[in-house]
C-alpha cells in the first residue's frame, strides 16, 4: 500500500464513526502538511481550554521516540493546553534531531496559543527511523491552530490514522453529583498492536473537573482492562501513548481524589469508551477477517489468565486457524501449554462458540465438530479456556492472521 493509496475499508468495522458531542473547552482541527501522505490531513491539534487537567500511559518500549520522552517529563504538570499529533512518520530512533524536533514544535504551538512548552503535548506515528521534516510541521501550526472547532472529531479521527482503514471514536455520558458529564475518544491502530501500557495512539476528554492524579489512576487502571487487554500481531510500538483530559467546564464539584465514590459512574463510563475504542483497534488489525474474544478462567491468578489468553491470541498457528475458518483445538492447547503458567493437563477444558471440545485432558466422547466448524466461519470467535485450578480470569482480544497482514507490511515503506 502506497502512502497515496486508501486501504479497503475492515470487513470488522462498524457502520460509521459516531457522533461525538461538543465538549466544552475542546476545539479539534487538522491539515494537510505533507509530512509522507499526499492529499490528506496528517497532522492534527487539540487546543484545550486553560485549567485543563491531563494523565498519560505510554510504551514500556526501551526505544521509545522522542515524543513519548517528551510527554513523560512534562506529565508532571498536571496541565495541557494542546495535544499534536503528525501521522506518517515515528520520529523513533532520530537522535538529537528528533529531540529538537519535538521542542521545536511545542515552542512553536506554545507562541500561538500564549502558553508554557511544558504544556503541549506531542505524538508521532507511522515510519520509524526517517527524519521527520520539522520544518513542514513548523509552517503548518498557524493553520493548524486556525483549522480548530468544537465540532472537529471526525476530522482529528482521520488525521492520525495510517494503515487504519477506519477513523475510531466512541463517546458516554456519565453523572457526577447530579451533573451530567461527557466523555470523547479517538484512537489509531491496526498493526504493530501488543500494548504495553498503552495502544497505538489514543485521545480521550472529558468536560468533568477532575484532578491530574485522579485522571492518571481511572487511565491507567482502564487502560489494563482495555488496551492491555488486546493483540494484533505481538509487536508493541515505539509510540504507544494514550492521554486522557479534563476541562472542568461540566460543573461538578472538582473531584481530587482517586477513591472518591462520586467517580463511580465516571470510572464505568469511562471504562467502558476505552474498551470501545481497544476493540475497534483490533477489528482494524492489518488484514484482520475475524474479531476473536478469548476468555480464560480458572487460573492461578489474574496475571497468569491473562498471560495465557495473550499466548493463544499471539500465537501465528492459532492466529492462522482462524484465519483458514479451521477448528484446530490443539493449537490452543499447545499454546496454552507452552505460557509458561501453572497448567494440569487433566483439568483443562476448551470451548469454541460455546461448544465443548475437551476436557479432563482429552476429546470430548462423540465430539462433532460440525457446529464449532460453522461458527469458525463467522466473523465474531470465541474461544473458552478454563484451566480448572483457581479463581483467576480474563479476557482478551485479537484478529486472525491473513496473507493481507504481509501484504500490508511488506509494502509499508513503498
Amino acid at each position: 500500500m502506497s502512502a497515496s493509496t486508501p486501504p479497503a475499508i475492515s470487513p470488522l468495522a462498524p457502520a460509521s464513526f459516531p457522533s461525538l458531542p461538543n465538549i466544552a473547552g475542546v476545539r479539534l482541527g487538522a491539515v494537510a502538511a505533507g509530512i509522507r501522505y499526499r492529499g490528506r490531513h496528517d497532522l492534527m491539534a487539540a487546543v484545550l481550554d486553560p485549567g485543563t487537567t491531563i494523565a498519560g500511559v505510554f510504551t514500556r518500549s526501551k526505544a521509545p521516540g522522542a515524543p513519548i520522552v517528551w510527554c513523560r517529563e512534562i506529565l508532571h504538570t498536571g496541565t495541557a493546553r494542546a495535544i499534536i499529533v503528525n501521522s506518517g512518520n515515528a520520529n523513533v530512533f532520530t537522535g538529537k534531531v528528533g529531540r529538537a524536533a519535538v521542542v521545536d514544535t511545542a515552542a512553536r504551538v506554545a507562541s500561538v496559543l500564549g502558553c508554557a512548552s511544558d504544556q503541549v503535548y506531542i505524538s508521532s506515528t507511522g515510519v520509524i527511523g526517517e527524519i521527520l521534516p520539522v520544518d513542514r510541521v513548523l509552517s503548518a501550526v498557524p493553520d493548524l491552530i486556525a483549522s480548530v472547532s468544537a465540532e472537529g472529531w471526525t476530522t482529528a479521527a482521520r488525521a492520525i490514522m495510517t494503515t487504519d482503514t477506519f477513523p475510531k471514536g466512541a463517546t458516554r455520558t456519565a453523572r457526577i453529583d447530579g451533573i451530567t458529564v461527557t466523555i470523547n475518544g479517538f484512537a489509531k491502530g491496526s498493526g504493530m498492536i501488543a500494548p504495553d501500557m498503552a495502544t497505538m495512539l489514543g485521545y480521550v476528554f472529558t468536560d468533568a473537573a477532575l484532578a491530574a492524579p485522579v485522571l492518571q489512576s481511572l487511565l491507567r487502571a482502564g487502560s489494563e482492562r482495555s488496551f492491555n487487554a488486546i493483540t494484533v500481531d505481538s509487536d508493541t510500538s515505539t509510540s504507544d501513548t494514550v492521554l486522557l483530559a479534563a476541562t472542568g467546564k461540566a460543573g461538578n464539584a472538582p473531584i481530587t481524589r482517586p477513591n472518591d465514590p462520586r467517580l463511580r459512574d465516571f470510572r464505568r463510563k469511562l471504562d467502558s469508551l476505552l474498551l470501545d475504542l481497544a476493540q475497534q483497534v483490533v477489528r482494524d488489525g492489518e488484514g484482520a477477517e475475524k474479531f476473536v474474544e478469548i476468555r480464560v478462567t480458572g487460573a492461578k491468578s489474574i496475571r497468569a489468565a491473562r498471560k495465557i489468553g495473550m499466548t493463544i491470541g499471539n500465537s501465528p498457528l492459532v492466529k492462522t486457524a482462524l484465519a483458514a475458518s479451521d477448528a484446530n483445538w490443539g493449537r490452543i492447547v499447545a499454546a496454552v501449554g507452552r505460557s509458561g503458567e501453572e497448567v494440569d493437563r487433566d483439568r483443562l477444558t476448551v470451548k469454541i462458540g460455546g461448544v465443548v471440545i475437551a476436557t479432563e485432558g482429552g476429546l470430548v466422547p462423540g465430539y462433532d465438530e460440525t457446529p464449532v466448524a460453522a461458527h469458525m466461519r463467522g466473523r465474531e470467535i470465541l474461544i473458552e479456556v478454563d484451566i480448572g485450578i483457581g479463581r483467576g480470569k480474563s479476557t482478551v482480544w485479537t484478529c486472525d492472521l491473513t496473507h493481507r497482514y504481509i501484504d500490508i507490511n511488506g509494502s509499508y515503506r513503498s
